[in-house]
């Protein structure tokens, strides 16, 4: 380790278009990739820098402060800036170069930042284990209750008004969002009704009307969510996620909120509200969900899938009764019921406020990642959406042809992107790519940085 500040590889070309700050920051970047500059190597001070280059110190500083934010830089109280040393992973963690194209290999594991996993390993595993201990002390159900067991739908309505500002009359539980989606358009919609859907949007959901016969009619989404004036006339029912529209990460706004019920309201349709990353927001007001301003209108689906696990398959549904009565009847027609497995764990991890502290928790650890991420992108330049609330953030491109490229690139580097086209239902409209930050640990996430803002700019 140097302890004296090490030379610096740097050249400046001030006839270049490109910002003295930004050149500086890519040719420090460049040494530390290449090997030129180590872990441990000490950087002259900003003072200094300038002095040596002959530029101002609001260059170095902001080349400092754009590596620092990317994790190549680090400062030590009283000692200087010293280059880092990437941080060491786990085996599972470990982004590993995927094969080049052409290349006969192994499935290599690759760090997932695609948007919709969530932050599992931050669940308190102690917490976790006694409410699993405590849900398997009940003695077997002979029947499965066809609405959820009644201890569960009550842990959910007081989620539903803490966390969310809901006070819900009614509560069913269901087996996640897609669950719900399948039973509503079985016992609510008809063969041949349309189903107005934000375009792009959540497959899955569109997928589910589509094979229950419904046609389905695509909707533009811009930056202040789905547009009301877009549905078609006649459209028996809208789905949307209002809170973080998913893929784009727009909110819909207060008064497209207000337009949409209305517009519901006077052509008799319901209004699907899928509460997608509505418990995380970030320097940003609530805004009033759909099911507050028109519980007549809206049905209102949450899960557990993105604050927990998807694998618990608990979710809930708010409606209208007569929504809600049918899709009891459906059930009971069918015979199917939401497991009751997933609702006592839920039931029992809410119990004792460990749901509640999680959530805080959750909340803190995605907006620091939040700050972390956007504020890298940024920093270089590089436009982002959505970055206001929910797990992900969006990276527009102009083009599906970088799109692609973007996304090939970056998993030869070992990362995994999600690309915008595949959220199209028909032809994709906007290019860019989706990235989640709370599947990975922050670890992984401040050694992928340098990687995504290379592989973005």
């Amino acid at each position: 380790m140097s302890h004296a500040d090490t030379a610096l590889p740097v050249s400046l070309d001030r006839e270049a278009v490109t910002p003295l700050a930004v050149q500086l920051a890519d040719a420090l970047r460049e040494a530390a990739a290449s090997g030129h500059l180590r872990g441990g190597d000490r950087l002259p001070s900003t003072r200094a820098l300038a002095g040596r280059l002959g530029v101002s110190r609001t260059v170095t500083s902001a080349a400092y402060e754009q590596l620092h934010a990317e994790g190549w830089i680090a400062g030590r109280h009283g000692s200087g800036t010293y280059v880092t040393t990437p941080p060491t992973l786990s085996a599972s963690e470990v982004p590993v170069p995927g094969p080049m194209p052409g290349a006969e290999a192994e499935a290599s594991p690759l760090l997932d930042l695609s948007p919709g996993t969530p932050w599992a390993a931050g669940l308190d595993r102690a917490a976790w284990r006694r409410a699993w201990r405590a849900a398997a002390d009940p003695d077997p159900l002979v029947r499965a209750h066809r609405a959820g067991l009644p201890e569960y739908r009550a842990a959910v309505s007081e989620h539903l008004l803490r966390h969310r500002g809901l006070a819900a009359g009614s509560v069913l539980a269901t087996g996640g969002t897609t669950a719900a989606v399948v039973e509503l358009a079985a016992a609510v919609l008809r063969r041949g009704d349309v189903v107005a859907v934000e375009e792009p949007g959540y497959q899955r959901a569109v997928q589910a009307f589509l094979r229950a016969g419904m046609r389905v009619a695509g909707v533009p989404v811009d930056d202040e969510g789905l547009r009301p004036d877009a549905i078609p006339a006649g459209a028996r029912a809208v789905y949307c996620s209002p809170a973080h529209q998913y893929p784009m990460g727009s909110r819909l706004s207060a008064a497209r909120r207000v337009a949409l019920v209305e517009r519901a309201r006077s052509d008799g349709m319901l209004v699907i509200e899928d509460d997608y990353d509505g418990e995380l927001r970030f320097d940003v007001a609530p805004l009033p969900m759909l099911a507050a301003l028109a519980p007549d209108v809206v049905a209102h689906l949450g899960t557990t899938s993105k604050i927990l696990t998807p694998t618990l398959g608990a979710g809930w549904m708010v409606a209208p009764e007569a929504i809600t009565s049918a899709v009891l009847a459906y059930r009971d027609l069918t015979g199917t019921r939401p497991s009751p497995a997933g609702q006592r764990v839920l039931y029992e991890f809410a119990r004792n406020g460990d749901l509640g502290r999680h959530l805080r928790k959750l909340r803190r650890e995605m907006a620091e990642r939040r700050t972390l991420l956007a504020g890298a992108l940024a920093g270089a330049g590089i436009p982002v959406r959505g970055d206001d609330a929910g797990a992900h953030l969006v990276v527009p491109f102009r083009s599906a042809a970088v799109e692609l490229e973007v996304i090939a690139a970056a998993e030869r580097r070992g990362i995994r992107l999600d690309g915008l086209a595949r959220h199209f239902a028909g032809t994709p409209s906007a290019h860019g790519v989706a990235i989640g930050y709370a599947g990975c640990s922050r670890e992984a996430l401040v050694a992928a940085l340098p990687t995504l803002v290379a592989l973005l700019r």
